[in-house]
C-alpha cells in the first residue's frame, strides 16, 4: 500500500480558449489556474485530452492542472478524458470557475452541488456522471440590467476597479484549491468563503 502519497488530484480551470476571451468574466478559471501553475513552477503546455495540461507534485501527491480547450459548454469532455486516463475520482477533481451570483473578488468553496445554470459545470457533471466534485467559485458580479443577455455579460471584460478586486481573488482561488487538497473542503470553506481581500 502506498497510502496517501499515491493519490492523484486534478485541478481544472474553466474558460474559453483564444485571445478574444482571455480577460472576460467567463475566463477567471483559466486565469486562476495559470497563477497556480506559476506558484507550483509548472507550465500548462501539454496538448492532450482536448485540453492543455501539466503534471506536477504537491505534498507528495501527483497533481494535474487542466485548461479544457473545447469551449465552455463542452468542458466536461476534457475533464473526463484526463480523469479517466489517470484514474482520478470526482472527489479529487477540483473545478475553479466564474460565479455571477457573487460580487467580483468574493470566493465560495463547495464540496458538490448542481450546475446552477453554469454551462461548464453542467458539462462536467454530465460527462463525469457525478455532482460530487469540489468547486472554487470566483465572483464576477451579476449582470447590471435584468434584460441584458447573460452570454454577453459573461463574455464582457472587467472594469479597472473590479480587476483590482479580482487579481487578489484569483490568488486566493489558487490557494483555496491547494487548501482543499491539504485540509479538505469544510476547513477551506471556513477559511475562504465570502472573504474579500
Amino acid at each position: 500500500m502506498f497510502g496517501k502519497s499515491s493519490e492523484s488530484w486534478l485541478i481544472v480551470g474553466l474558460g474559453n480558449p483564444g485571445k478574444d476571451y482571455e480577460r472576460t468574466r467567463h475566463n477567471v478559471g483559466f486565469r486562476a489556474i495559470d497563477l497556480l501553475a506559476q506558484k507550483l513552477g509548472c507550465k500548462i503546455d501539454r496538448l492532450k485530452f482536448q485540453g492543455l495540461y501539466c503534471q506536477t507534485t504537491y505534498g507528495g501527491k501527483k497533481l494535474f492542472l487542466l485548461k479544457p480547450q473545447t469551449y465552455m459548454k463542452l468542458s466536461g469532455r476534457s475533464v473526463l478524458q484526463l480523469s479517466a486516463y489517470f484514474n482520478i475520482p470526482p472527489q479529487r477533481i477540483i473545478v475553479i470557475f466564474d460565479d455571477i451570483s457573487l460580487p467580483p473578488g468574493r470566493l465560495r468553496i463547495r464540496a458538490d452541488g448542481s450546475a446552477g445554470g453554469h454551462n461548464g459545470i453542467k458539462s462536467v457533471i454530465a460527462e463525469v456522471g457525478s455532482q460530487d466534485f469540489p468547486r472554487v467559485k470566483v465572483g464576477v458580479g451579476a449582470k447590471p440590467h435584468p434584460e441584458q443577455d447573460l452570454a454577453d455579460w459573461v463574455l464582457s471584460g472587467f472594469s479597472a476597479g473590479e480587476e483590482k478586486d479580482l487579481s487578489s481573488a484569483l490568488e486566493r482561488a489558487a490557494d483555496a484549491a491547494l487548501c482543499i487538497i491539504d485540509k479538505g473542503v469544510p476547513e477551506t470553506a471556513n477559511r475562504f468563503n465570502g472573504t474579500k481581500p
